[in-house]
């Protein structure tokens, strides 16, 4: 499922992507008819996901090995639904801690000058064997 449709400006700490399919009647996180904010959280792990293969790619390190969303934090949501918005969403990730176990990315996803949804996710690195950082062999 992708989400975004395009990066429109990324460098080594920040990605912005642009979305239209929030308004698609056929989007796959609806419930009920309605997309309700918290896919905002979608739209911004896919863009983290992005800026670490834009990163990979960069480094010429080639395919990432991986990650998976393991948290997300202090996650404000500034209104109930997405579906209903003419504009387009916009969606800002920027990295503000990382190692070779994880990734914590501050996000944002706007529509125009309007803030819809705002917080912090922690990505979890898969390491070359395959397994997350900390488990066990």
């Amino acid at each position: 499922m992708c989400l975004l449709e395009a990066v429109t400006a990324w460098d080594d700490e920040r990605i912005t992507c642009v979305a239209t399919s929030h308004r698609r009647a056929d989007h796959p996180l609806r419930s009920n008819g309605r997309l309700g904010a918290a896919a905002g959280i979608e739209y911004a792990a896919q863009a983290m996901a992005v800026h670490g293969s834009l990163l990979a790619e960069n480094a010429n390190a080639g395919r990432p090995a991986g990650g998976f969303l393991a948290s997300a934090r202090g996650v404000r949501m500034h209104r109930r639904w997405l579906d209903d918005l003419a504009a387009d969403l916009h969606v800002h990730a920027q990295r503000i801690a990382s190692d070779a176990s994880a990734i914590v990315y501050s996000f944002e996803l706007r529509a125009g000058d309007c803030l819809l949804l705002e917080g912090r996710a922690s990505v979890a690195l898969v390491v070359a064997d395959g397994s997350t950082f900390g488990a066990s062999h």
